[in-house]
């Protein structure tokens, strides 16, 4: 048995069964024993990014890694900002990336680069497979990094001669490793705090904003008076009907210092303490009051329902039902705004649907106008690095097994980086409802001009504009195989969103705001 085999094998041994892809001639050992070994979906993406963002969707959904695979170094650095994304998501991956032959390394082919070197500064755990020999056991490895809690981007580097080499065999699995047990005494802290009567606020991110997690919460806020809120960015957060109206921190410095300002004490259960973005001329890092205490019931590589539990008990908190959100909202009218947008998307979205975000600027206040619509999914841009949500909601799809539907609120800027996407959803004709935002300009940068306080003239501005010459989505799509039409009004939007809600293929909807 050849390497590729015994590679497969066992990634199919050890629950991996989907490979997102983009492969080149270092893999084609890979690609054919993907041909030759029964069971593992393979899925296409036109660019790296793409293929690496899908991997991240497909985790947050499905809850089990995905593998990729790459070619070489620089297939590699393409995929590196949404590899970028899912470290910050908590996703766990097996990145598999093709290399030079281990006897060919040393002429410094053109494609030649430090591999290793470029996947450590995306990944927790990297190795590159010296022999066929030992491959399973590598990939075994791999897995079992890329499951270990919350999830982790595993980079195996596999070099040529190591996939077609004879001699290899299949890795036996091994469990993944549990969360690191909860502190006793965070839990003894945290109580004491809670029974202070001290404003407090209990931070919800990673695990902690699950149904379950939200639960929990809610009968120590209950209980405690405590106040509940979600970190800005989460991978996945469970809302709607039967979910908390948990409200963020916000994104912008001075109203998350506001929203912060009045709590002393600030319990983390999976959170980091909240810093801003970036750096600002004359403002602080920290979001939070200086005068604040922070303590760690949980860390992100905890279980929070462990700790939440705990916690529960230790305040003898009673049952206590999540408030109802109210009714539905109607579909709005008029102007397309942000409000009648969120407004919109909760009164028409499908039970069960995926809501794969980077509205960036304009979707910032989404959360209050759409507490009241039907339980679903809502993941987000984690890392920062735009480009991810085409993908991710491509991921989320196939993770859904097209059961779901997905709803991609886009900005077009950052939707230009992975238009690829909308290809691999007309191949795999998935359930994926893409919103386009047009305002043909990076609003966000200029929001941050401001923020740091340039002073932008006409070259600076015309960096931010798309309108010269203006995009047109409706040709990109169709072009990507993919449907779509313009709306321009609220009205407009909500037919074309309800009709697609009818369908079990993409489709495009280019709102002009």
């Amino acid at each position: 048995m050849n390497g590729a085999k015994s590679l497969v094998k066992t990634l199919l041994a050890a629950g991996v069964d989907t490979c997102f892809a983009n492969p080149g001639t270092s893999e084609m050992h890979f690609v054919a024993a993907l041909d030759q070994v029964e069971g593992m979906k393979c899925v296409l993406g036109l660019q790296e990014n793409v293929v690496t963002g899908m991997a991240d969707g497909y985790y947050r959904i499905a809850g089990k890694p995905a593998c990729t695979l790459l070619h070489c170094a620089p297939g590699l650095a393409n995929g590196m900002a949404n590899l970028h994304n899912a470290r910050r998501a908590g996703s766990g991956i097996v990145n598999i990336v093709g290399d030079q032959a281990t006897y060919h390394r040393p002429y410094d082919a053109p494609l030649t680069a430090d591999t290793s070197g470029m996947a450590q500064t995306v990944s927790a755990w990297v190795r590159t497979s010296a022999t066929a020999a030992e491959l399973g056991r590598d990939a075994v490895d791999a897995v079992h990094a890329a499951t270990t809690f919350p999830g982790q981007v595993a980079t195996l580097i596999l070099p040529a001669d190591v996939s077609w080499g004879e001699g290899a065999v299949v890795g036996q699995p091994t469990p993944a490793a549990r969360p690191p047990a909860v502190d006793g005494h965070a839990i003894e802290t945290a109580a004491r705090i809670l029974r202070s009567k001290s404003p407090v606020l209990l931070l919800l991110a990673g695990a902690a904003v699950s149904g379950q997690a939200q639960q929990l919460a809610w009968r120590i806020a209950r209980a405690s008076g405590a106040s509940l809120m979600a970190s800005y960015v989460n991978a996945k957060v469970a809302r709607g009907r039967g979910r908390l109206q948990l409200e963020r921190v916000p994104y912008a410095m001075a109203p998350a210092m506001q929203a912060l300002a009045k709590f002393k004490h600030i319990v983390l259960v999976n959170a980091e303490a909240p810093v801003g973005f970036f750096g600002y001329p004359d403002m602080p890092s920290i979001q939070y009051n200086r005068a604040a205490q922070l303590h760690v019931l949980s860390r992100p590589d905890q279980d929070p329902l462990e700790a939440l539990q705990a916690l529960v008990e230790a305040l003898g908190a009673p049952h206590a039902a999540i408030p109802d959100p109210g009714p539905r909202p109607e579909a709005a009218r008029g102007a397309p705004t942000p409000e009648g947008l969120a407004q919109t998307v909760a009164a028409l979205m499908p039970e069960n649907a995926i809501i794969s975000d980077e509205s960036i600027s304009y979707g910032r206040g989404f959360y209050q106008f759409t507490h009241a619509a039907p339980a679903h999914d809502w993941l987000h841009l984690t890392g920062g690095a735009i480009g991810d949500g085409m993908p991710v909601a491509t991921g989320a799809a196939l993770a859904a097994a097209k059961q779901r539907r997905v709803i991609n609120l886009q900005a077009d800027g950052s939707a230009m980086y992975s238009l690829q996407s909308l290809w691999t959803q007309a191949r795999e004709q998935l359930p994926v409802t893409t919103v386009i935002l047009n305002n043909s300009r990076y609003n966000i940068l200029i929001g941050e001009y401001g923020s740091v306080g340039a002073t932008p003239g006409p070259t600076a501005m015309s960096m931010l504009d798309l309108g010269q010459p203006q995009l047109d989505w409706l040709k990109l799509a169709n072009g990507m195989g993919v449907d779509a039409a313009r709306a321009s009004t609220m009205e407009q939007c909500a037919d074309l969103l309800k009709s697609s809600f009818g369908q079990t293929t993409p489709f495009l909807i280019e709102l002009m705001i």
